[in-house]
């Protein structure tokens, strides 16, 4: 996969994974990073999947609507992509925590969904369910950092309240922060987030 990797000033903290929205590039999310620990490694990935030219991580079928199929092959590959790089770049596989805005904030969760120790912890701007009709392995004391708009017509309100419960209810640590905004990532809800990762992270 497409990425940029920089290595952090102290090896004990968490390698941040950064995963772009649709449209976006390996290099979107790298001021999140700065303000969320200037002090970590970052990996930061590139979907592979194109959409109009547009780099996603999976196919979806129509807006809101995911391929599922896809969906899982992604994940593995996402999954696998985390293995080799830990080994390439020597950080600690089990101390990855992502960052993702949107479609990468799905590819995030769809990790927590999948794959028992995938991440560290998350913080996911803005995203949906994102497969349905699975068990979820034991997500015990996982912090999880979820920004929502109550106004955002991508993502319902509702959407983030079924994630935030399917998530609790596999005994993460779920935090489900508002904004009174749309789809957009702001300035406040990053500010958030770092604030948050600073104390459960």
């Amino acid at each position: 996969m497409k990425h940029l990797f920089q290595k952090g000033k102290d090896a004990k903290k968490p390698t941040l994974l950064l995963l772009h929205g649709t449209g976006g590039t390996e290099n979107d999310l790298l001021p999140l990073a700065e303000l969320i620990d200037k002090d970590a490694a970052v990996l930061s990935v590139r979907g592979n999947v194109l959409e109009n030219g547009m780099p996603r991580f999976f196919r979806r079928l129509a807006e809101g609507i995911f391929d599922t199929e896809d969906l899982i092959l992604r994940t593995k590959e996402l999954s696998d992509f985390l293995d080799e790089a830990s080994k390439n770049y020597q950080f600690d596989r089990k101390n990855i925590v992502a960052v993702g805005y949107s479609n990468g904030a799905n590819i995030a969760a769809s990790l927590l969904f999948h794959y028992k120790d995938a991440l560290k912890g998350a913080i996911l701007h803005h995203p949906m369910v994102p497969i349905r009709g699975i068990g979820l392995p034991d997500l015990t004391g996982t912090p999880i950092f979820i920004a929502a708009g109550t106004n955002d017509p991508i993502c319902p309100a509702a959407e983030s309240e079924e994630l935030t419960s399917l998530l609790l209810g596999s005994n993460a640590n779920v935090k489900l922060h508002w904004e009174n905004q749309g789809h957009q990532l702001t300035l406040k809800e990053v500010e958030a987030a770092a604030s948050w990762y600073r104390s459960n992270i």
